[in-house]
């Protein structure tokens, strides 16, 4: 099968698309044709040596997590799916699922059923995503009806998605984001738009319940900064780089609590995130698709940080 392979630790020009062996399930397990696969910022991160790069371990290695395809093989003991299913997943995470290649093999209760209203483009566009702003909303931040939701890089790949899982909760919504996605993210359910380039966003927002930080702190200390714009025992959910010592001192001291993040493997949140998408309530935004030999401009585009939605590599053409 064809696979993007990395040799080296390195720039978007490291990944190289060649021949590899095709794997084969293992019980519980299926073999995944991969129609796309979504790109996000933990596979470029991790091609230059962050990331997930201490978890892969040295190269050569395979990137990518985000999947959708069909299933085409099935191992021993797999019940809840079958050969010819349409699937999506983020199966592995945080150890190599190697997304971008044709085939991936994988455990089939990583995997959930593909949105049938979302292309392969776009359902190959949600999982890690989705999943880190379902989780980070749901299971950590148990967001309930009528709290107020501040979302930071609300015009990205799990921003955007944040945005449209809080408000299906039913809280009020606040993203940061330039003035250039403001209507967009409107649409998509924000309550208010805070342009960061333009104001401090801690001198327009205040009273806020739950702080999802998608920037962190190596940023101009976003994640510091956000424990002012939050309720006595708000929550701040730091997802990129985690808890630094002296944020979770910051955050202690003013009487907030502050949760780092990992977004895990979830077939049955994904059979959620799908009705939702079904029933045409939460939007994909695709902003791109590559062919598999184009990725290491997608990689170049993804790194721009000016993408609004997501990055998606079209495998099968």
């Amino acid at each position: 099968m064809r696979a993007v392979v990395q040799d080296v630790i390195g720039g978007p020009e490291v990944l190289s698309v060649r021949e590899v062996p095709r794997p084969e399930p293992l019980p519980t397990e299926v073999r995944v044709k991969v129609h796309a696969a979504g790109i996000n910022p933990v596979d470029w991160k991790t091609r230059a040596g962050g990331g997930m790069a201490g978890v892969l371990g040295e190269p050569p290695f395979i990137l990518g997590w985000d999947v959708s395809g069909v299933v085409e093989k099935v191992g021993f003991g797999v019940t809840t799916l079958k050969e010819g299913d349409e699937v999506y997943g983020m199966p592995w995470f945080p150890r190599a699922a190697s997304a971008y290649a044709e085939y991936v093999t994988a455990p089939a209760r990583q995997f959930a059923r593909k949105p049938a209203a979302a292309s392969h483009d776009q359902a190959a566009g949600v999982p890690l995503a989705a999943l880190t702003a379902w989780q980070a909303l749901v299971d950590t931040a148990h967001v309930t009806a009528g709290q107020h939701v501040l979302v930071h890089a609300a015009a990205g790949g799990v921003g955007h998605l944040a945005v449209q899982f809080a408000k299906h909760l039913g809280a009020h919504v606040i993203g940061t984001a330039r003035a250039t996605g403001h209507e967009w993210l409107t649409g998509l359910g924000a309550d208010e738009v805070v342009d960061y380039t333009e104001v401090r966003f801690e001198e327009a927002i205040s009273d806020v319940d739950v702080v999802i930080d998608l920037v962190g702190d190596t940023r101009d200390s976003t994640s510091t900064r956000s424990l002012d714009v939050l309720r006595p025992g708000g929550l701040l959910v730091a997802v990129p780089g985690g808890v630094a010592p002296e944020l979770a001192a910051a955050g202690e001291a003013k009487g907030m609590r502050v949760s780092p993040f990992l977004v895990e493997p979830d077939g049955p949140a994904l059979t959620r995130i799908a009705e939702l998408i079904d029933a045409g309530g939460v939007h994909v935004e695709v902003a791109e698709t590559f062919a598999l030999d184009q990725v290491a401009e997608a990689h170049r585009r993804g790194e721009s940080n000016r993408t609004r939605g997501k990055l998606v590599l079209r495998v099968q053409a």
